[in-house]
């Protein structure tokens, strides 16, 4: 994106709108139409973050950070300026488009004897689930021809990262799972295994369904997620990947009184159980009561259940033997 047009859509996204969009709140008033509240790019315990509506700024005497709405968008989602500008334009608007690539590769799925088999072994059976979560296949080579007879035009479906610059479907093979302002495609075949539309990975995934439990089980990858779901474990979500960006820690930090117990992979070489230590102590650092569940070596949630021959009462058995 030209810087013409960056400017644009500083122009056409008021920070205000953004912020309140990301759950921001404003505390009280201040002099010239000025707001104050808590920050919501670290934890923030009294009220720091100036925004200015008529300017279209931000500043924060906190953690002394400030800027424009694409500036708020870098540090807010952990991304760079470019994956900024992704995630505002689908904030603005893309959004109608993933909708339209999403149910494209719904209706795929069941037309397509590889993606079915993929995810019987990876052990969804599921098909409540499986619509639940809105999974879809791309096969490749058919996504433009049927977005464009949508109306779409072409150099929007190239902006948008959905087709390649060559006029290729950006995902091919591969199993697609719709984020916020973002899908993530898993490949079936011998292509590098995950994949991202330009933009951030945004928020937890189904924050919303589970931000008012007591305790949450949080996971690495979204195939954990699923087959803990069809386990009948409905307080689980997922950061996709072992980091959580700022946005993710800001919604485990969010104030509420609950437990998260962290169910990253046992990898043989102990990254993902690293991972999970170094995360517990920023929760209990951020006084968030977090546990390490320990997983058998080798294994993930996934494979726990689908390899493993483990079942909902030994994965509890974990949780409940979970420490800090």
């Amino acid at each position: 994106m030209t810087w013409p047009a960056a400017e644009a859509l500083k122009q056409q996204i008021p920070l205000l709108d953004y912020a309140e969009g990301q759950g921001w709140k404003p505390v009280r008033r201040i002099g010239r139409g000025r707001l104050m509240g808590l920050c919501p790019l670290h934890v923030d315990h009294k009220p720091s973050f100036l925004l200015d509506p008529n300017n279209n700024l931000f500043y924060c005497y906190g953690c002394g950070r400030g800027g424009d709405v694409i500036r708020f968008a870098e540090l807010y989602h952990g991304v760079r300026f470019r994956e900024a500008i992704a995630l505002l334009r689908c904030w603005h608007g893309v959004t109608s488009l993933l909708d339209d690539v999403s149910k494209f590769y719904q209706a795929q799925l069941h037309r397509h004897s590889e993606a079915a088999t993929y995810l019987y072994e990876r052990g969804l059976h599921e098909p409540e689930l499986i619509e639940d979560l809105g999974i879809g296949y791309a096969p490749g080579r058919c996504l433009r021809s049927w977005l464009m007879s949508l109306g779409y035009p072409l150099s929007y479906l190239h902006q948008a990262g959905v087709v390649t610059p060559e006029g290729f479907d950006t995902f091919a093979h591969r199993i697609v799972f719709p984020l916020e302002c973002n899908l993530y495609g898993r490949s079936i075949g011998q292509a590098a295994p995950h994949k991202f539309l330009p933009g951030g990975k945004g928020g937890l995934y189904g924050w919303e369904k589970v931000r008012n439990f007591a305790e949450i089980i949080l996971v690495e990858g979204l195939f954990d997620l699923a087959v803990l779901r069809q386990a009948g474990f409905a307080n689980v979500t997922c950061s996709i990947g072992s980091y959580l960006n700022g946005a993710q820690m800001q919604q485990l930090c969010d104030g509420a009184t609950r437990t998260v117990y962290v169910a990253f992979d046992s990898d043989r070489n102990g990254s993902g159980q690293r991972a999970a230590r170094q995360l517990a102590q920023r929760l209990w650092d951020h006084r968030v009561e977090a546990f390490r569940v320990e997983l058998p070596d080798g294994h993930d949630p996934n494979s726990f259940f689908v390899h493993g021959d483990g079942d909902a009462h030994q994965f509890q058995a974990l949780l409940e033997r979970a420490h800090s």
